[in-house]
């Protein structure tokens, strides 16, 4: 897998990238370098965690200005408190964690490279208390984790036969804006949220899972939450956003369930324990 290194300058690093490329094929990559998530998966990266951190803040600033932060203090306290465990025990306790609550019926959540996470007022009478809470947070704070907007960027830098980019920002005259929000998940058009690949969403909810479990929450819940999440959303004139970037299904619930035992064990093994906390 590609993954630029330090001490490895871009005009280097890109020409490896084009000469393995040429010689393959991007029908058969040659990975020169690897990097790999937390769940033991290889992963494609073209991009410094630097330069991943800033995307994600720029864009998340971009996002904000445009959004009305919730007046709901206690629910925006709950999903800062929750934020925080959550962040505590992820791969990366180390990123400048920020968690923001929006004004807005829309049902849905989303994070961003270094720590940026959002949720949208609709979105929390799902969750119903804190575990609900916890799962969807742990959720995306996997996606942080595990790098998926790096992987998302490099992808489509790849597709589009943008390697030799330098440009790698999201401001308005970049000719790379819309190829780079849309790696990141909110689209050309900031707040239209674009869903992940499923085995990205995979990884995330085994990351989730495990966050929340560590954090005193119980695991029960986020299969709990998905199911009744799919349950509410039914009959509905519009499907809710959540359902649509976070596709259901039950392989999906499967594969929770599969993952609970060692859950439970990271849950029992918590020096703290919430259970399903406070009402949302």
């Amino acid at each position: 897998m590609f993954v630029w290194e330090k001490g490895v300058s871009r005009r280097e690093f890109l020409q490896s990238c084009l000469g393995a490329l040429g010689a393959a094929g991007f029908s058969s990559l040659v990975f020169v370098r690897c990097t790999t998530t937390p769940t033991g998966k290889k992963a494609f990266i073209l991009i410094s965690e630097e330069e991943e951190t800033k995307l994600g803040e720029s864009a998340f600033t971009e996002i904000m200005a445009q959004e009305k932060p919730s007046k709901n203090k206690r629910q925006a306290d709950l999903l800062r408190k929750v934020g925080q465990r959550i962040a505590a025990v992820s791969h990366r306790p180390d990123h400048r964690w920020q968690f923001e609550l929006i004004a807005s019926e829309q049902v849905n959540a989303f994070a961003l490279p270094g720590g940026k996470v959002a949720f949208y007022e609709g979105i929390m009478p799902f969750c119903q208390n804190e575990a609900g809470i916890a799962c969807v947070m742990g959720h995306e704070v996997g996606h942080v984790a595990a790098r998926h907007g790096a992987q998302r960027i490099s992808q489509q830098l790849a597709v589009q036969g943008a390697l030799t980019a330098v440009d790698l920002s999201v401001t308005r005259n970049s000719k790379n804006r819309n190829v780079i929000l849309g790696a990141l998940g909110v689209g050309a058009t900031l707040g239209v949220l674009l869903p992940y690949s499923r085995e990205h969403e995979y990884e995330a909810d085994k990351l989730g899972l495990m966050y929340m479990a560590k954090a005193g929450y119980d695991p029960e819940e986020a299969v709990l939450f998905w199911e009744r999440f799919a349950e509410l959303s039914k009959g509905q004139p519009k499907v809710p956003e959540f359902l649509s970037t976070h596709p259901m299904s039950e392989n999906r619930v499967r594969e929770m369930r599969k993952n609970l035992p060692e859950a439970k064990r990271l849950y029992d093994a918590a020096p703290v324990k919430y259970g399903k906390g406070e009402t949302g």
